[in-house]
């Protein structure tokens, strides 16, 4: 009944890789914000989501938080993850590695975190900076 030609797939792989590196592939890195608490107010409280900003096209992004809050540490003045995660942003489907992820609990960590953090909230090589406007980490619904 369903005699057709079977069709062979040939694929060509050129086995002697000359000058590709693959351990030396760089990931762009973003600082991620984790809001718990008082920060988290507007919104389910069962979520648990790590936002970030793509340093390739800018778009705002979350991924569900993996790690347990316990192996946060304080440094600089926050409680960090400093090991972070690689996800993929959703619009511009490149890989991301976010490092650190800052965990905010209330609104005055929240304000202070974007005092330090806003010259890093800009994508490289993106006008923003120029224009004066730096978008925020932190969503302020």
């Amino acid at each position: 009944m369903y005699r057709g030609g079977h069709l062979l797939h040939l694929i060509f792989v050129d086995v002697e890789l000359k000058g590709v590196h693959p351990m030396q592939r760089r990931i762009m890195e973003a600082v991620g914000v984790r809001r718990t608490g008082w920060a988290a107010l507007d919104r389910d409280p069962q979520q648990d989501k790590v936002e970030f900003l793509c340093p390739h096209c800018g778009a705002r992004d979350q991924k569900n938080a993996r790690r347990e809050r316990s192996l946060y540490h304080f440094t600089d003045g926050f409680l960090q993850d400093l090991q972070g995660e690689v996800t993929q942003c959703h619009s511009c489907k490149q890989q991301v590695r976010v490092v650190p992820v800052v965990m905010l609990h209330d609104q005055g960590e929240t304000r202070r975190f974007e005092a330090i953090f806003a010259d890093q909230a800009a994508p490289e090589g993106s006008d923003s900076r120029s224009a004066g406007a730096t978008p925020s980490l932190v969503a302020t619904h």
